[in-house]
């Protein structure tokens, strides 16, 4: 049974069709859209600030989610893949976007459109990633060029993968 925790009276919510793994946790102030899949032992965190999580995002065992108190929210856009032990805090990621495991994204930084985050990088505080590119490295830096094309199909083709996967478990 996943650890699901009111924090000052507000408890997470979430839309229809959404797979929570029973060792998941989510506290306090988080809200997900529909066909999201929050995998084994990963951990968002709304208790000092806000998250908000769009539809077909899907959070991949070991993620954890965060923000700052009282400074920066996390926002994440639809169809988002989070992959495996990475790390998302106070931060802005919009549709359509990958962030590869183990990843770090921190506060202020803003993840436009159309983004593949490699694997391993890190996404310094108030660093802005252009729509169309991969990045990576520590710093995340941007590496090459991608059509709006190809990355809706790549990113496109892990979420619906994640949906499917979500259907085996409800």
């Amino acid at each position: 049974m996943p650890l699901i925790l009111p924090i000052h009276n507000i408890s997470p919510s979430w839309g229809d069709n959404c797979f929570i793994a029973d060792n998941a946790t989510i506290v306090g102030d988080v809200v997900f859209g529909d066909d999201c899949s929050i995998w084994f032992q990963t951990v968002i965190r709304g208790d000092v600030n806000k998250i908000r999580i769009g539809h077909k995002v899907n959070i991949q065992d070991g993620a954890i989610i965060h923000c700052t108190y009282e400074k920066t929210e996390t926002h994440i856009g639809d169809n988002v893949s989070i992959g495996h032990r990475a790390i998302i805090h106070g931060c802005t990621i919009k549709n359509n976007v990958l962030v590869g495991m183990g990843a770090i994204v921190m506060d202020n930084a803003v993840v436009e459109e159309n983004v593949l985050i490699a694997a391993g990088a890190v996404v310094l505080e108030n660093a802005h990633l252009e729509a169309g590119y991969i990045y990576a490295g520590v710093p995340a830096k941007k590496v090459k060029a991608l059509s709006p094309e190809q990355f809706k199909e790549s990113v496109t083709r892990t979420a619906n993968n994640y949906v499917k996967y979500a259907s085996w478990f409800l």
